[in-house]
Parts: C-alpha cells; sequence; structure tokens
C-alpha cells in the first residue's frame, strides 16, 4: 500500500499540474537546445526521452509479451476511438453550422420582402448572437481555443508544449466556438478545430502507460491526421498533411495507425452523409461535407496556350498568399501588442465590430449590384434560377423585382461558404458572375480575412483561402473564355486551380493540399495542372516569407525548430555556442536547502548530477529534471539524515507514472511546496531518479551537427563535454542485427568492435558496480 501521504502529495501534484493558464498570461520562447534551461513562461519543452532511472528499470523487466499485446492492442484501440470522436465531432459541427446558417437565410429572405430595413436588423442580430457566444467561451472558458490550433499542435509535434491546448475544455471551446463563428458569417474556416480535435491527455489510471510525451505524441498525431480527414473528406490527404506540414518525427508502425484512423473518419462521415441525404438533417443539405465533385462536369481537355494563364494563376497565387501571410503578421502583432493586452471586453468588442461590419457588407454591397436575368433553361437544364431561399445552389434572388432574375454578389455572399465554393468551381455556368462582382467580393472578403484572422475565436484558413483563390481564378478563367472562344474551357476549372494557388502560396504546402484537392473535387484529370500552380505559387511565395503557420508559430512564441539548420551553424562547434553559460550541477547526494534554493534562482528544467570518482575527479552520472525534483520534494519519503549515498541495492518508493504530467498545464511550482525547518535540513539521493544515459556531443561537435540530432531525435537536453578520454567498444550495424530468438545476454558480437583489455581480463575503462548509475568514466570534466 502506498503511504497516506505521499498518495496525497501526489495527488495535490496532479491537481496543480491540471491547472489552465489564464488567457492574459504572456508568451515566452524556450531558451536555445544546448541551453537545455529555461522553457520560458508560456511554453515548456516536452520529454520525448526515455528517462532511463531505476523506476522506469523495473516496470520494464516486469513487461511480459501479454503486456507488450496488450499496449499494442491499446494504440489501435485509441486510434479506433480518435478516428469515431473526430468524425462525431466533424458531423455535429455541420450539421450545427448549415441549420444555423439556413434558418438565417430563410428568415432573411422572408422578411426582405416586406421591409429591406427589418431584414437587416434580423441579420446583423444573428450573426452578432452567434459570434458573441463564439468570443464568450474562448475568453472565458477556453483560451486556448483561440486561432485555428494548427501552429500550436505542429509546435507540440515539435516538441513545445504551450499551456492549455490539450485540455478537455480546449476540445469543447473548439467545437462550440466554431459552430459561433463560422455561423455568424465571419470570414474563417470552421476545418481548424478539427486538426487538434484529440486535443486532451490520457490521465485515466486504467491507462498508465499512455503518460508518456512519446504515447501523446502519437495520438495528437492521429488527431491531426482525422481532423483534415473529416473535414474535407480527404483520408489520404489528411494522413499527407500530418506527415508534410504537422510532424517533426515519423516512423512507419505511425503512418499505419494514422492511416486506420483516416479510413475510420472517412466511413463515419460517409455514413453521415447517407444519412442526412434522406432529409434528415433539416436545412443540412449536400453542402455541409466539403465535396465539390466535378469528375463529370469539368474540362476535359487542355491546350499548350492554356498553360500561360495557369502558370499566371500560380504567380498571383504566390504574390496573395506571400501578401497575406505578411499582412496577418503586422496586424496580430499590433492586436496583441496593444489592443489584447487591455483585457478580454476589448476582444470582445473586437470580434462584435467586425461581425457588425463583415454583417453590412455582405447585406450592402449585392444591392450595388444589378440583378440579372436567368439564363436559359436549355443551357442549364439542371440547375433552378431563381434558387429558393436558405437552401444551398445557384443564382439567389435577393432583392430583385422581378421573378426570373438573380443576383450574382447575392449568389457567393448568401450561402455557406461550402455552398459558394461549389457555386465557383461550377461548370456550365458560363456568365454566371460578373467581372466587377468577382472583383468585388475578392477586395471585400480578402480584406476581411486579414483583419479577421488572429481573433479571439477559432479559426480555420483552409476554406477563407479556397473562397479567395477561386474568385481569382474564376476571373482568369473568364478571360481565357473571352480570348480563345473555345467551348471546352471552363471557369470552373481555373477557379479550382486559383484555389490550389492560393493555399500553395500562404500556406506553402504541395503533395498534401494536391492530394486534398484531387479528392474533394474527385477529378484527377486536374492532378498535372494542380501540381503546376503549386509548385509554382509555393516558390514565387518562398521568396517573400514563411508559410502562415510557421510565421504564426513565431508570432506566438512557439519556437520551432525547422527541418534545416541555419548555414551559418556549420561553422560553430558545440563549445562555443555555449560558451557564455554558466552550467549548474547538483551532487549526487545534496542538501534539501539546496534543491530548493536552486529552483528558486532559476527556471532551468534540467541539471547534471555529478559525484566524486575513487581518484577525486568529477564525473557526470546523469540528468535531474526539474518536474523529478518537485515530486521528491512534494512527497518528502526520500528525505534522509545522512550525507551519504546508499549502498548496494536501491528502494525504489516511486512508481515511474508518479513523475508524469497528467494534462497540459504549468506543472506545480517550487512556491506550492511546504517544508519546514527540519525538512530543509535533509538530504535526497538523487541516483535512483536521474537519467542515467543522456545524450552527449563532444565539444568540437558541429553546431549544424547537434541541431539535427536534436530535432531527429525530439530532445530536450544534450550534453557537451571534452574530447573522451578512451573508447571501449565501437557499434556497427552489424551489432544492431541481433536475431530475437537468441539471449541478448549470450550474444557474442562477431563485428569488428574495439575491445582492447587488461592482462587481468577486465574492460578498459573505470569498473562500475551494476547498480550505480554512472556512465563509466566517459564524462569527465576539465
Amino acid at each position: 500500500m502506498m503511504p497516506g501521504h505521499l498518495r496525497d502529495g501526489i495527488e495535490t501534484g496532479r491537481l496543480r499540474w491540471s491547472r489552465l493558464p489564464g488567457s492574459e498570461e504572456p508568451e515566452g520562447g524556450e531558451a536555445g537546445p544546448s541551453r537545455g534551461a529555461s522553457d520560458g513562461d508560456g511554453v515548456e519543452s516536452l520529454d520525448y526521452e526515455v528517462i532511463e532511472n531505476f523506476a522506469y528499470r523495473e516496470e520494464q523487466a516486469q513487461r511480459g509479451k501479454l503486456y507488450v499485446g496488450y499496449y499494442v492492442l491499446l494504440k489501435w484501440v485509441l486510434s479506433l476511438l480518435v478516428g469515431i470522436g473526430t468524425g462525431l465531432a466533424a458531423i455535429f459541427i455541420n450539421l450545427a453550422v448549415e441549420n444555423f446558417s439556413g434558418w438565417k437565410f430563410a428568415v432573411t429572405f422572408s422578411i426582405i420582402k416586406h421591409s429591406y430595413f427589418a431584414g437587416l436588423l434580423v441579420y446583423v442580430l444573428f450573426n452578432l448572437a452567434l459570434v458573441l457566444s463564439s468570443v464568450f467561451i474562448v475568453t472565458n472558458f477556453a483560451p486556448a481555443a483561440a486561432g485555428s490550433g494548427i501552429p500550436e499542435i505542429k509546435g507540440y509535434l515539435n516538441g513545445v508544449d504551450t499551456h492549455g491546448i490539450l485540455l478537455f475544455r480546449t476540445l469543447i471551446g473548439k467545437i462550440f466556438g466554431s459552430i459561433g463563428s463560422v455561423g455568424g458569417g465571419l470570414a474563417l474556416g470552421k476545418e481548424g478545430p478539427l486538426g487538434g480535435s484529440t486535443k486532451y491527455h490520457l490521465s485515466s489510471k486504467l491507462l498508465p502507460i499512455f503518460q508518456s510525451d512519446r504515447d501523446r505524441r502519437d495520438l495528437v498525431t492521429c488527431g491531426c491526421a482525422a481532423g483534415v480527414a473529416a473535414a474535407f473528406r480527404a483520408p489520404v490527404g489528411g494522413v499527407l498533411f500530418a506527415l508534410e506540414e504537422i510532424t517533426s518525427w515519423w516512423r512507419s508502425q505511425l503512418m499505419w495507425r494514422v492511416f486506420f484512423t483516416s479510413a475510420i473518419v472517412a466511413v463515419v462521415v460517409r455514413s453521415a452523409m447517407g444519412w442526412c441525404k434522406d432529409g434528415n438533417c433539416g436545412h443540412f443539405g449536400s453542402g455541409g461535407f466539403i465535396i465539390w465533385d466535378i469528375s463529370g462536369f469539368g474540362q476535359e481537355d487542355y491546350s499548350f496556350q492554356e498553360m500561360l494563364p495557369m502558370a499566371i494563376i500560380g504567380v498571383i497565387g504566390g504574390l496573395l498568399g506571400a501578401l497575406f501571410n505578411q499582412l496577418t503578421l503586422y496586424i496580430t502583432s499590433w492586436r496583441r501588442k496593444y489592443l489584447h493586452k487591455k483585457g478580454d471586453r476589448v476582444k470582445i468588442i473586437e470580434v462584435c465590430l467586425i461581425s457588425l461590419i463583415t454583417s453590412i457588407l455582405s447585406f450592402g454591397l449585392p444591392l450595388l449590384r444589378k440583378c440579372s436575368p436567368c439564363p436559359t433553361s436549355e443551357a442549364n437544364a439542371n440547375i433552378e434560377c431563381p434558387h429558393a431561399p436558405g437552401l444551398d445552389g445557384n443564382y439567389v434572388d435577393f432583392y430583385c423585382s422581378k421573378g426570373n432574375e438573380y443576383n450574382d454578389l447575392a449568389t457567393i455572399f448568401f450561402n455557406t461558404q461550402d455552398d459558394a465554393i461549389r457555386n465557383l468551381f461550377s461548370a456550365k455556368t458560363f456568365h454566371e458572375y460578373s467581372a466587377q462582382s468577382l472583383l468585388t467580393f475578392l477586395v471585400v472578403f480578402y480584406s476581411l480575412a486579414v483583419v479577421t484572422f488572429g481573433t479571439a475565436v477559432p479559426a480555420g484558413q483552409f476554406i477563407p483561402g479556397i473562397m479567395i483563390g477561386s474568385t481569382y481564378g474564376r476571373l482568369v478563367g473568364m478571360f481565357v473564355v473571352k480570348y480563345y472562344q473555345k467551348l471546352n474551357v471552363e471557369e470552373g476549372t481555373y477557379a479550382l486551380l486559383g484555389a490550389a494557388s492560393f493555399l500553395g502560396g500562404s500556406m506553402r504546402m504541395t503533395v498534401s493540399l494536391c492530394v486534398i484537392m484531387v479528392e474533394i473535387t474527385n477529378n484527377l484529370k486536374l492532378l498535372p495542372l494542380i501540381m503546376l500552380v503549386l509548385l509554382i505559387s509555393k516558390a514565387v511565395g518562398d521568396v517573400f516569407n514563411e508559410g502562415l503557420y510557421e510565421v504564426q508559430a513565431h508570432l506566438r512564441g512557439i519556437p520551432l525548430l525547422e527541418s534545416r539548420p541555419k548555414q551559418y551553424m556549420r561553422h560553430i562547434k558545440a563549445k562555443e555556442a555555449c560558451k557564455d553559460q554558466k552550467v549548474m550541477c547538483l551532487p549526487r547526494v545534496v542538501r534539501v536547502s539546496d534543491i530548493v534554493s536552486m529552483l528558486r534562482s532559476n527556471k532551468h528544467n534540467g541539471f547534471p548530477v555529478v559525484d566524486h570518482g575513487r581518484n577525486g575527479e568529477s564525473l557526470v552520472i546523469g540528468l535531474i529534471l526539474r518536474s523529478h525534483l518537485l515530486v521528491l520534494l512534494q512527497s518528502k519519503i526520500d528525505f534522509q539524515s545522512t550525507p551519504y549515498p546508499s549502498n548496494g541495492s536501491v528502494s525504489i518508493r516511486h512508481n515511474f507514472s508518479d513523475f508524469v504530467k497528467p494534462i497540459s498545464s504549468k506543472g506545480i511550482s517550487i512556491e506550492d511546496i511546504q517544508l519546514s525547518d527540519g525538512d530543509l535540513e535533509m538530504y535526497i539521493d538523487l541516483a535512483p531518479f536521474l537519467n542515467p544515459s543522456p545524450y552527449i556531443v563532444p565539444e568540437d561537435m558541429s553546431l549544424a551537427k547537434v541541431y539535427n540530432l536534436f530535432r531527429q531525435l525530439g530532445l530536450r537536453h544534450i550534453f557537451v563535454v571534452p574530447r573522451a578520454s578512451h573508447v571501449i567498444g565501437l557499434i556497427t550495424r552489424k551489432d544492431l542485427l541481433i536475431e530475437e530468438t537468441k539471449d541478448p545476454a549470450t550474444v557474442e558480437l562477431q563485428s569488428p568492435s574495439v575491445r582492447p583489455h587488461h592482462k587481468d581480463g577486465k574492460n578498459l575503462g573505470r569498473h562500475v558496480h551494476p547498480e550505480q548509475p554512472l556512465l563509466d568514466g566517459l564524462l569527465v570534466q576539465e
């Protein structure tokens, strides 16, 4: 049985771990990777490295084949649950947004027949109520739910934990907040929250093995892929999106489970679509789930002359995408620096003001356009004109005097975003839109998207980006149709290419975005053209700035490690990178008061532990984490009265799970621990709790090589040590290919390993007791 004071201490610690940071807390950056120290106030590095202390080794020794099977089964079951949960969340969001929008348009269109001003008032108030509910949820319930969440998740998978993003309340805030913001007509998309729909930690006592950051990382990766798969009905695109844009670490087993999760999402969403087509979802129609099928209506043949306008679309997408990233950077930086510091009330007023402007523009601008006569039924046999209000479709009748007229600008504004994109992509609808209407919508919606992005509401940028791109793409298509005078040219095809070009110019994705666009249009013939515009738009955008998610991550203080080190790092040695640091070490047996003093005097999260060898030299025996020290101080059961290390076997009074954070949070602080004067005079032997095998690099290794090692292994700390005095062995590929059927303890390695021996038969190097976690004298300090 666990002692009562230990159990109380651990539970108190877990409660403190779960504290949610406030929305006004500063966001700080992580110290450089070579510092292994301060993680800043707003973010903290994750421990993807396995801490092989005594508690971990004891747990591993007790695990048999049955446990391994149970462990693997749990991973697959949780992947299944993630897929089902994400699919259900997508269904709920789509149902809510579609029905709120349908009711809003139906009521508005019925009122404007009698009074234009009354219809405007109802439309504005409806949108304002939905947006107000969204910003209220974010500011008062889930501050971390603001924004798309993709930069934070990308940082998490890069090794940085932004406080609060994995809380269950953040998931709830994302779902209901996105319903309000998208249903309220803001220039945002509803796909952002789905990118992190598994933002929680599995802290249940029934699942103790999933209390490591490594397992959580896999689940979050599955959630990211499932979110994109649910938002766009693109399961393969979701997998590639997670691989190309989000993750910093990948392996074949994870690919298999991510693909399985995306497949489950596709099945769940497809089942919901079949149920809703029977009329069981109210206003929810074919537009709720994103799929713009143009396989039977799109352009089937292309001429060489069309390559030039298509390349121009790619250039326009790169320029407008780079401009969008730069403008959002400036505005969001100003907003966070001057506006949001004034409190939640200012955030609410800001969002409500943007909602008011958006509603007035979307309601008033169509009045500036004259209604156009409906096309003849022979040319458009399958299209209803004018279309009934409150449902998806082309040719919307908005304040037109005659019954056979429609308003082309209202066809874009008075539809849900999915339906508006479907209308812009639609084929066989020549001259449905005028160039003036498309240009007006492009300028207004682009400006609204720039201003709205970064406000205190859940926001996705995929759908607004597609709307912006498809607008100027259709403009180019209209020019091509007029110039070439060819009947096989479709304006909707150019709208699709424009959407791909803007997303490529803004987000800088290629492979995953190409697959997503093909999946949501169900037209494989467009693949070469999409690849062309994506390559051009990305190349043009890269000339000016970084991608949207990287820009937002830097702005939010998320210290991402990019895939490649900077060029100057190749000329800097590891020793030079950390020459200005003052390393703070702890002895193996340390006084409690010294630990408290060190934790209060700095914010470092890792401390080297040293011990004295037989010749009196200082030996680094491992690394102790700040969070582990706080657990030891909180429990007090490892205090001892003598300043001597324990000899022989060590009695472990902690489980490995005692040192794990249950959920993403700020964690326990040294100020939360109450110690008496007698406690401060006690000692702790750190040997059983430290990591005896930290990663080390020689002092003359280039910083570029250190960078690659740090990022590829997902490390939090690396020791920089002097050149080792001797070699005790050399491991090659052959040493790592031991057959599983053989006993590792009796296998005689046949590789040309360097194993010099003394005459007495002992291995060269300092002999270490098996219970001592020393590094065999390898880390001798100067």
